[in-house]
């Protein structure tokens, strides 16, 4: 163990939950060259040969756009910041780079079918890969929810319960800063939506007709634009209006920015494989243990929210102690902690809820003795 494990507490071993299932180091390798090409297949199809890259400082930070000439008219497309090495290295590269979608759809089938690795309903992956054809992720969106989950496994190099998986819908979160800064867009969000299904009709906020954040089919397929609370309570029920997102609003939510600050790449096994942004899994595991905490249990839907919030909280945790990553909770769990008394008791609550609830016994011990190392709070707390 090393003296930075031995702070916070953890070992690599599983604790007191199921051990987690590691994939085998050929799946892994299979997986690493999936994501190369994914992300290499999202630069060849985005952007064409013929324009060029371009570096831009906007409010002090240096993007690069990719500018091309369209009857006459100059146009440009958000590439990513230039301080990224594997963005600058992509711009670098970009007319050496090619893509073979056939040998990314084998190499998908193959993570699914033999390393067990899981893969979305066939539904929210057409439209997590509508939307990235029409450049979400070039405009720094950041997948969440269970779709999110989905990709820890390749990412973490472990298999995840089942019963945690399935969604029919997709959440999609960027912060409202990062729309302003970019200055660029996809294309109308229903258009692109209606091409994956024609019955996909938006649902008009409560605080404001005007403004669509959710967009739902007649079989119940679901997509939610989210972005974090800006400015505390005065904008609570509000939607906000985001310039990069096609004409859709975002619904604001309180600590959504933790989760979603500093997110990973990662691959979603639809088709030839989605190149997609996450949240990290460290933030993942502490957000859920927070947000359980809001759920109202005497309501049907929101208790069974809460038991699969504090599963997945559970699953990570162990992942990542298996992956060697218990520091990287630790220090993330010490950020909450760090936010203020509502963050401390959310956590404490959530950590609490655990108790007695089968297969989820695990989130207890790391997150008590994590906090307890702060010195901020006794180790009976938790």
């Amino acid at each position: 163990m090393s003296p930075r494990e031995a702070r916070y507490g953890f070992s690599r071993k599983s604790h007191n939950g199921p051990a987690i299932r590691r994939i085998d180091l050929q799946s892994s390798t299979l997986y690493a060259q999936l994501a190369q090409r994914c992300r290499d297949g999202r630069f060849t199809t985005a952007f064409d040969i013929d324009g060029r890259f371009e570096a831009t400082t906007v409010k002090g930070r240096r993007h690069w756009y990719f500018v091309t000439s369209v009857a006459g008219q100059r146009q440009r497309r958000y590439v990513g910041l230039a301080d990224d090495p594997e963005v600058a290295a992509r711009v670098e590269n970009f007319a050496h780079v090619r893509d073979d979608p056939r040998i990314r759809r084998r190499l998908v089938a193959t993570l699914v079918r033999e390393a067990y690795l899981p893969r979305p309903v066939a539904e929210t992956g057409e439209v997590v890969q509508a939307l990235a054809d029409a450049g979400f992720v070039s405009v720094r969106g950041v997948r969440v929810g269970t779709v999110a989950f989905q990709c820890y496994a390749g990412l973490l190099g472990c298999r995840l319960p089942n019963g945690m998986l399935q969604t029919s819908g997709a959440d999609f979160a960027r912060f409202h800063s990062i729309s302003l800064t970019v200055a660029d867009t996809i294309p109308p969000v229903l258009e692109v939506l209606r091409a994956v299904d024609p019955t996909f009709r938006p649902v008009p906020h409560q605080g404001d007709a005007i403004w669509a954040m959710r967009f739902e089919t007649r079989t119940g397929c679901r997509v939610e634009f989210l972005t974090p609370d800006r400015a505390g309570d005065e904008h609570a029920g509000r939607p906000a209006t985001m310039p990069a997102l096609g004409g859709a609003a975002a619904e604001p939510l309180r600590d959504l920015d933790f989760l979603i600050d500093r997110p990973v790449r990662a691959v979603m096994r639809h088709g030839p494989g989605i190149a997609v942004a996450i949240p990290a899994p460290v933030r993942y595991a502490v957000h859920e243990l927070i947000v359980t905490a809001c759920r109202d249990p005497r309501v049907a839907s929101s208790a069974a929210k809460r038991r699969k919030d504090l599963q997945q909280a559970a699953t990570l945790i162990d992942a990542l102690a298996a992956d060697g990553r218990s520091t990287d909770l630790g220090d993330a769990l010490h950020e909450a902690w760090g936010r203020g008394p509502s963050w401390r008791a959310a956590l404490e609550a959530g950590v609490a809820l655990s108790v007695g609830m089968e297969g989820v016994e695990a989130v207890r011990d790391p997150p008590r003795r994590a906090l307890a190392a702060s010195g901020e709070t006794p180790d009976d707390d938790l």
